[in-house]
């Protein structure tokens, strides 16, 4: 009798077919995952360059140089070539005196249709004229509105009947290593040329305080100096800066600095046609983790204050031994961050800063000063009087002050502290830097005027379970803390 029902398969059969459709619906997912991947790199980057063309300017700068303030060739008197010489001599000025004049490339990108434009300093710096070439072929002369040697960026000002082209910024850090980008400028002084890279690295630090470089292996070379580095928006993340380079040339390794920065330096040269960073006061040092343990930390972040001279954070109550672990609410990981973070708030704003202090932590609420009007100040001493006595201890001979030291260190009359008077080439502390004639002027955080004073705060230590000391250790009056082992005994 033929069967009606429907057909069954044998378990075999279904296992296979299983295996089948999950095999398909794999390869489906990796086929739309490339396809995915092919859409984010682009296939040209004509669309883009021809967007922000225009708003990508050369720069030419001229400078007058003064020549050799050498006199020039003797002739005898009477030589035939006497007349001559003394021609040549009239025509270029007091002894043979010519000024020349030399010429600069770079590149510059519109911020504004009012004719605000961004470079580097070092393009401009020196500069008599400085020309600026647009793409569509006419130039126009620039006026310097300011400049800031520490990012390396300048504003420049041109006057346009026309309203300029111009791109805007973008946000750097949101930026990702691989992001594909493009650069632009004025390379060799071969005129408008466009290259493309991906970001290989973000925050690059060179030689500056307040660097935070984007590093790309778009080319750059000479003359791309304070052109624009472009995400795939079109918004400039980047003013390429340097490259670095055995020979001169792009290697692939270039740098920008990230908008994060510039956009905020450029606007305060706009406002004010200088800059004003913010000041908190203190000086300071990374949290390693030796000097985690010495101060009792539970783990080795932060910005450790070594001084606290007269200033903002003086006056909000910060002390030597502090340990900074947010800023205006923004947890503090180095130094270099902190620093960078300050100098980005605003002149005369109020913030939360949290410290660890005496294994608490404590909010202080400081008002900034500006940076660029601080001044050194001399760190506050404490006043002892005390027999001179030696020790040995921690790998260091230590030796009281006494008013001798001072007159051989160069020290004020008021300097206190104890005077390392030798250092085991063998030891921890000479491994860590410390040398003959370094003072001294704590230990765990407290001052020390004698040998006396230093051994309880070793005995201390030991008895809180420590496995380091701190000591602040000054040096031509610039302190820094170091934590040394201590040694069961």
């Amino acid at each position: 009798m033929q069967n009606s029902a429907a057909r069954t398969l044998s378990p075999s059969t279904t296992m296979l077919r299983a295996f089948w459709l999950t095999t398909l619906a794999t390869a489906l997912l990796i086929a739309q995952s490339i396809a995915a991947a092919a859409q984010s790199r682009p296939s040209t980057f004509a669309d883009l360059a021809e967007q922000v063309s225009p708003s990508v300017v050369n720069i030419t700068t001229s400078t007058t140089v003064a020549t050799s303030t050498n006199p020039g060739p003797v002739v005898p008197e009477g030589s035939p070539f006497e007349e001559f010489f003394e021609d040549f001599m009239d025509r270029n000025g007091p002894n043979g005196q010519s000024p020349r004049r030399s010429q600069a490339l770079g590149s510059g990108f519109v911020i504004s249709e009012d004719g605000f434009i961004v470079t580097n300093n070092h393009v401009i710096q020196g500069a008599d004229e400085i020309l600026i070439e647009f793409f569509e072929g006419f130039e126009l002369e620039a006026q310097i509105i300011g400049t800031d040697p520490n990012t390396d960026l300048a504003l420049l000002k041109v006057e346009s009947d026309e309203p300029l082209a111009f791109v805007p910024w973008g946000d750097s850090e949101i930026a990702r290593v691989g992001d594909w980008v493009m650069a632009m400028g004025n390379p060799l002084g071969q005129g408008f040329s466009v290259s493309a890279g991906i970001v290989s690295a973000r925050g690059r630090a060179l030689s500056g305080t307040y660097d935070d470089y984007i590093q790309t292996d778009a080319a750059i070379n000479r003359g791309n100096s304070g052109g624009p580095l472009f995400n795939m928006e079109g918004e400039v993340i980047g003013v390429n800066t340097a490259i670095l380079s055995p020979n001169g040339g792009s290697i692939g390794i270039g740098f920008a600095m990230s908008s994060r920065v510039a956009e905020n330096v450029i606007q305060q040269l706009r406002d004010f046609g200088e800059t004003r960073r913010g000041w908190l006061g203190v000086r300071i040092q990374d949290v390693t983790e030796d000097l985690a343990d010495g101060l009792g930390l539970e783990e080795a972040r932060g910005a450790l204050v070594t001084d606290v001279p007269e200033g903002p954070a003086l006056e909000a109550g910060m002390e030597a031994g502090d340990v900074i672990l947010s800023f205006d609410g923004v947890d503090v990981e180095d130094t270099r961050g902190l620093v960078r973070q300050v100098a980005n708030t605003a002149v005369g704003a109020e913030v939360r800063v949290l410290v660890f202090r005496d294994g608490e932590t404590e909010t202080l609420r400081v008002t900034l000063g500006r940076r660029e009007e601080a001044e050194n100040a001399v760190p506050a001493s404490v006043d002892r009087q005390e027999d001179p006595t030696t020790a040995d201890l921690l790998g260091l001979t230590v030796s009281d002050m006494t008013d001798e030291l001072r007159e051989q260190l160069g020290l004020p009359d008021d300097a206190e502290g104890l005077v390392v008077a030798d250092v085991a080439e063998d030891s921890e502390a000479f491994e860590k830097g410390l040398r003959v004639g370094d003072i001294i002027t704590e230990a765990a955080q407290e001052s020390v005027a004698s040998i006396a004073d230093l051994n309880e705060r070793v005995e201390a230590a030991r008895e809180a379970g420590r496995k380091s000391l701190v000591l602040l250790v000054r040096r031509d009056g610039d302190p820094r803390f170091v934590a040394l082992t201590l040694n069961d005994s």
